[in-house]
């Protein structure tokens, strides 16, 4: 009798070891998920391969964008940059196992989309109109669908509780977007295609805080209250205006850089307003503007060559006519440029943005810096 129950304790005591080991082992597969999840919004600075999946004129997945991209052992993923955008880095910063994948790659399903799901497009606004240049893109409202997609799924993932704390407590959401806005739509030069022609500057700008305005809201209202905005930055400097407008190494083009300030004083009061309205909500403002400014102008401290010319393009004296593809011509020091092609910066620019963004000056990142948001 004492010899059964013997049997009878060892074995519940096998039981119960089988079914911890099982415990701790499902665990250890989602204890990264403490993480929260990275949720990437915006336009090509940010898209990590989303294009590659629709019928457009605005694509990256062509040599020799990405190949400094270690991933894909250089080979192109989509990412307009030749290596890791601003989003990944401060992913990866920010503890992140794994970059957040493109919402349109057959990779997005499953628990993969707990670690993060990119929602950005190469030639998207804030405007459905802006980038129809390209035929196919993803707007800001396009991507707040994809994200209402998603958000469901979590649902299915977790359970309905639990996913509404890890996407109000644990994610944080990235929005990059606006310069499309400008340069694919406000400022295109050819009549009936931009919006110049029917609308005044604060007319157009006024438009753009309100779509913003309602699209952030959209996304608190699915949960979403840890948020980084970026503002639009000196797109008068970069090397495309430089080359068309024939300006020399040191200057920029006044108008673009003028509307850009303007829609970025309008977007930093925009944020203060829904820090103040929408409880529980933290919104970052990210001054991109002053950042990549302060990279153009003083270049060198930060161990770059060129300010001016893209390290890969062709076309006039900066390279800044024709996008990066298999026929231009690429620098051999792909880290002493600032920008990579005619429009996006290079991967050591962007190291230094993401940096200051997780942890720098208040006159870049504001109330708090990124690694602040994480922690809240």
């Amino acid at each position: 009798m004492n010899y059964s129950n013997n049997v009878f304790k060892v074995a519940l005591l096998l039981i119960i070891f089988w079914v911890e080991c099982l415990i701790v082992f499902a665990r250890g597969k989602d204890h990264d998920l403490g993480l929260g999840a990275s949720f990437v919004f915006g336009d090509s600075l940010v898209d990590a391969g989303n294009n590659n999946y629709l019928q457009t004129l605005s694509r990256a997945n062509i040599r020799p964008n990405g190949i400094d991209f270690k991933p894909s052992n250089g080979n192109p993923t989509g990412r307009y940059t030749n290596g890791r955008t601003i989003g990944d880095i401060i992913g990866e910063e920010l503890g992140q196992p794994n970059y957040a994948v493109p919402f349109l790659a057959p990779t997005a399903t499953g628990k993969t989309i707990l670690h993060g799901v990119n929602y950005a497009s190469g030639g998207g606004g804030i405007m459905n109109a802006t980038g129809r240049i390209f035929v196919n893109r993803l707007s800001m409202d396009i991507q707040v669908d994809y994200f209402n997609i998603t958000r469901k799924e979590i649902d299915k993932l977790m359970g309905a509780t639990q996913a509404r704390v890890y996407v109000m407590k644990k994610s944080i959401f990235s929005v990059t977007i606006g310069s499309n806005d400008f340069l694919n739509n406000y400022l295109l030069p050819v009549l009936s295609i931009g919006q110049r022609v029917s609308q005044t500057p604060d007319a157009f700008i006024d438009d753009l805080i309100s779509h913003l305005s309602a699209q952030l809201t959209r996304l608190y209202k699915l949960d979403a209250r840890k948020f980084i905005v970026g503002n639009v930055g000196p797109i008068g400097c970069i090397p495309y205006q430089k080359t068309i407008n024939r300006l020399s190494e040191d200057e920029c083009v006044a108008l673009p850089n003028k509307l850009a300030l303007q829609y970025n004083a309008r977007l930093k009061d925009l944020l203060a307003q829904l820090n103040q309205n929408l409880a529980g909500a933290t919104f970052v403002h990210a001054n991109v503007y002053d950042l990549v400014m302060e990279l153009i102008q003083n270049y060198a401290k930060y161990g770059f060559t060129t300010a001016s010319k893209a390290c890969c393009g062709n076309g006039g004296q900066f390279a800044g006519i024709i996008p990066c593809g298999p026929t231009s011509s690429m620098c051999s020091e792909r880290d002493k440029h600032v920008f990579w092609d005619p429009y996006h910066p290079s991967e050591a620019a962007n190291v230094i943005i993401a940096r200051q963004l997780l942890q720098g000056d208040p006159k870049y990142v504001s109330p708090i810096t990124l690694r602040q948001l994480r922690d809240l």
